[in-house]
């Protein structure tokens, strides 16, 4: 007998072996995948921080980890905290928030926030729900926003765009936007006429602040005819719009856009900056006060595009012949801000239909061209083109992310391409192709945790690239 056997009572002794053996059968905590709390991940840039990862592709694609199946209809990307992953998707008429393990793709909860329309032909959310610790805020096509408990998805509050805020979008695909939370508030866009953008306390959905946009400006207008008559060759041949409708480059509608808000301080001014239907626009965050507005490479079809930001400049690009825009903001005498065009390019030099671009050092990548995704590289401040392909190693559109020094170029036929991320040159290294894409494959990917994580309609797939 052990010294310490003799000190200690026999039924200490089966005590402490009963705790030793419970403790060895307890289930060990999930490895830290890290977390991507948000649409285009922490900063809203699609800029991964990850390192160590596979460099090329070209011998072999990274090996797929695990799928997770039965997750709906849609187009909504991911988002991860804390060991999970968030998404949406549509069963039936119905449209869910879902939360997986991220370990495995195990579904955690499934919980209906509302109705899913027809969405000009592709049903489905679009949403990626935004992470806030105890909460994940999600938002449906048809404009049902709700809060559930990230645990357990219970709804905590809801509300809809239409009813609650007169919401409408600048057309018929559905609503798309990811919420923003900022601080105790949430930031999103009904696109009403008294509520273009609104603050809610993100605790209990009631209204801090709603945005009325004013009349467009003469100078508006004047930026919209001078952007339709520099077009291009599209405008000039008289080639319709996406889904038949053929509203041109310049020709703006009111209503909410298709990209999500992101957060400046341009101008010395605190504010949320947002692509929609009229264009870009500014609004103080204090407040909801309207700051600025620029409409020159807006369309009024689908910008779709989220805006890049960095100090006082703003960069964002719309296809339908709308074009690439970069505008400076300044001080004005009485507290505003006020918005100045840097540089116009026109929609044959530069034109992003969906998928979204990266801004990487001083240079701006990403997909050029109506219902295509050619790789770009144009230089930040100046619009300078350094490299651009006639077409992409993959077909229709391309949803793009950055990680490593590398792009993720993700195609709307399925496939995956890895290339060079630099000024000097266009550099392929690699591609892949998701397996069993049936409807166009659009969600954005997510590089996280070493991992590359790929929404497909009802799957996700989790590639390792560690």
């Amino acid at each position: 007998m052990s010294p310490l056997n003799r000190r200690l009572p026999a039924f200490l002794i089966a005590f402490l072996i009963c705790i030793a053996a419970s403790a060895a059968t307890v289930e060990t905590p999930p490895a830290h995948y890290g977390d991507w709390p948000q649409w285009r991940g922490p900063n809203r840039d699609s800029v991964s921080t990850e390192t160590g990862l596979q460099a090329d592709w070209l011998k072999s694609p990274p090996p797929l980890e695990w799928t997770a199946k039965d997750l709906g209809d849609g187009y909504s990307s991911i988002s991860t905290q804390n060991g999970r992953i968030f998404t949406m998707g549509q069963h039936g008429d119905d449209q869910f928030v879902i939360a997986l393990k991220q370990d495995d793709g195990k579904e955690i909860w499934s919980t209906k926030i509302g109705k899913g329309g027809g969405n000009g032909g592709y049903p489905g959310p679009r949403c990626v729900p935004a992470a806030d610790g105890q909460f994940v805020y999600a938002l449906g096509s048809e404009g049902d926003l709700a809060c559930l408990d990230a645990a357990h998805g219970h709804i905590k509050w809801a509300l809809n765009f239409k009813k609650d805020f007169g919401g409408r979008m600048m057309s018929g695909w559905g609503y798309s936007e990811s919420p923003l939370v900022d601080g105790d508030r949430l930031i999103c866009t009904p696109g009403g006429k008294d509520a273009a953008i609104v603050a809610l306390d993100k605790l209990t959905g009631k209204t801090i602040w709603k945005c009325a946009l004013p009349e467009a400006e003469k100078k508006e207008a004047d930026d919209a005819a001078k952007s339709k008559k520099d077009a291009g060759d599209d405008a000039a041949k008289g080639k319709k719009g996406h889904g038949g409708r053929g509203n041109r480059g310049g020709q703006t509608g009111e209503g909410a856009g298709y990209a999500s808000i992101v957060i400046g301080n341009g101008g010395g001014v605190r504010q949320y900056v947002q692509l929609m239907g009229r264009g870009l626009v500014g609004v103080r965050a204090e407040d909801g006060k309207f700051l600025w507005s620029y409409s020159r490479m807006a369309n009024g079809t689908a910008n779709i595009a989220t805006p890049i930001v960095r100090g006082d400049y703003v960069f964002d690009s719309t296809s339908y012949d709308g074009g690439a825009a970069l505008i400076k903001l300044s001080p004005t005498d009485d507290g505003g801000v006020k918005a100045d065009e840097v540089y116009y390019l026109p929609a044959k030099k530069v034109q992003n239909h969906h998928g979204g671009m990266v801004l990487v050092g001083d240079y701006v990548y990403g997909g050029h061209g109506r219902q295509a995704g050619a790789p770009f590289c144009i230089e930040f401040l100046t619009g300078k083109e350094m490299w651009k392909k006639d077409h992409g190693p993959g077909t229709g559109s391309a949803a793009v992310a950055a990680a490593d020094g590398k792009l993720y170029f993700r195609y709307e036929n399925g496939t995956m391409a890895l290339l060079d991320c630099t000024p000097d040159g266009y550099k392929e290294l690699g591609t892949f192709q998701i397996p069993d894409v049936s409807k166009p494959s659009w969600p954005h990917p997510v590089i996280v945790g070493g991992r590359l994580y790929l929404r497909e309609q009802d799957r996700l797939l989790c590639y390792k690239l560690k």
